[in-house]
């Protein structure tokens, strides 16, 4: 089993920065990749940014730019710089995390970000 713990979200005004962080333990070998999704309410979850084998990063295209996914394999962390945001960034964050083969299986409880205009 994998656990992901968030830890960084809060209240900020639009144009300020906000980081993320996720620690992970468990079985971690399992990990080939790890993301963030977000989910405002009433729409769906979706994917933000993630990182696979340490190296490799996507994002979502509204936060290309202005998020940045980062990994410290020494701290079993994962992190999630976002840069000048906006009222429509406001969401829960969460922590994710996928086997080389399958879906996005690990999910952490979830982080609120506030986003104020």
């Amino acid at each position: 089993q994998v656990q992901l713990v968030e830890s960084g979200g809060g209240l900020v005004q639009a144009g300020g920065s906000l980081r993320l962080s996720c620690v992970a333990s468990g079985s971690i070998f399992s990990i080939y990749a790890l993301g963030w999704f977000r989910q405002a309410p009433g729409k769906q979850r979706e994917l933000v940014a993630s990182i696979t084998s340490g190296v490799t990063t996507d994002y979502g295209d509204s936060v290309k730019g202005r998020f940045t996914i980062s990994g410290d394999n020494a701290k079993n962390t994962v992190y999630l710089q976002m840069n000048s945001l906006k009222p429509e960034d406001t969401a829960v964050y969460y922590c994710t995390g996928r086997p080389r083969l399958g879906t996005w299986r690990y999910w952490g409880q979830g982080t609120q970000v506030t986003v104020s205009s």
